[in-house]
């Protein structure tokens, strides 16, 4: 594949991320093949191409880790269409449907992706360390509020999707 720039924005906390992708409803949104490229090269990976859907693997020797990651632009999901995002590990299968927007953190080398519906959101972090983390129907007024109030165990997602508050911050 041939490597483009890649525009980028700088938040407030001086994280360096790639512009955001986000339409308003799940059934709009659909991932281009610029969007699978700078997916896999912000993992540092390459993609396989199946057709209907993008694979990437990812794997940590040093902490013996690995894990495949699955981008479905758009395939049916009951009687909707919307993309779907799936990562495997020797422990887990986890799965984002209706996966409405990406936020690229070079800085931290990971990739999250959103799912949204209503005031909540679902959050499924990549690391190129071939690590995930899911948080899921988290309330996105605890995005822009004030963390520090908030218990430990909940402080956790609204620090870790903090970046996806860009894609909001677009629908306005």
């Amino acid at each position: 594949m041939k490597r483009k720039a890649v525009k980028t924005i700088k938040k407030s906390s001086g994280k360096k991320v790639v512009k955001p992708k986000a339409r308003k409803s799940s059934q709009e949104f659909k991932f281009s093949s610029a969007d699978i490229e700078k997916i896999a090269r912000s993992l540092e990976t390459d993609t396989q191409d199946f057709g209907n859907h993008f694979r990437f693997y990812l794997e940590n020797k040093k902490e013996g880790r690995k894990l495949t990651l699955e981008v479905y632009p758009e395939i049916p999901i009951g009687r909707q269409k919307g993309a779907l995002i799936t990562v495997y590990t020797p422990n887990a299968h986890l799965q984002l449907q209706f996966c409405t927007g990406y936020v690229i953190s070079e800085m931290l080398g990971e990739v999250t992706f959103v799912g949204v519906e209503g005031k909540k959101l679902s959050g499924l972090i990549i690391e190129k360390g071939a690590a995930c983390s899911l948080y899921a129907n988290v309330d996105k007024k605890l995005l822009s509020g004030e963390l520090t109030q908030l218990g430990p165990e909940i402080m956790l997602s609204g620090i870790a999707l903090s970046l996806t508050e860009l894609i909001f911050d677009q629908e306005k």
